[in-house]
């Protein structure tokens, strides 16, 4: 489970001390108990991508604020709790990947842009982030 391996990681961060490292696996770790608490059960697979995915782009959100403020310290820290967050993700796919996949789902020119995301973010959850997948689907739709 994703919850193990984040907490693995968390004390290995915190025998060495890294501090950046700490305080992100901490933050994951909360997340996930506290969606595990809500539901009262072991959250799914997929339910654990979807918290790591908030996380990524909650951190991108923050990258483009401190990049705007020319604040090359943020920058720097919130790339790296990028990479972080993304070593738990599943490969990303390309644009190309997500196009050839959507096409043999079903998605054709012409199509609603609600039917076709329908048809795409089950399709590719945890595999591109959603600003990825929209933007394809608008090049094919």
């Amino acid at each position: 489970m994703l919850k193990d391996e984040v907490f693995a990681q968390l004390k290995t961060a915190m025998k060495e001390k890294d501090v950046l490292a700490k305080g992100v696996l901490t933050l994951v770790k909360s997340a996930l108990d506290l969606a595990e608490k809500e539901k009262g059960t072991a959250l799914s697979p997929e339910e654990e991508m979807a918290i790591i995915n908030r996380e990524v782009k909650q951190t991108n959100q923050a990258l483009e604020g401190a990049t705007q403020a020319e604040r090359a310290d943020l920058v720097e820290k919130e790339q790296a709790k990028l990479a972080l967050l993304k070593s738990f993700l599943p490969k990303q796919l390309s644009e190309e990947e997500i196009a050839y996949k959507l096409v043999a789902a079903g998605v054709t020119k012409g199509m609603n842009m609600g039917d076709a995301m329908k048809i795409a973010k089950p399709l590719l959850n945890g595999q591109a982030e959603g600003a990825v997948i929209s933007k394809v689907v608008k090049s094919l739709i």
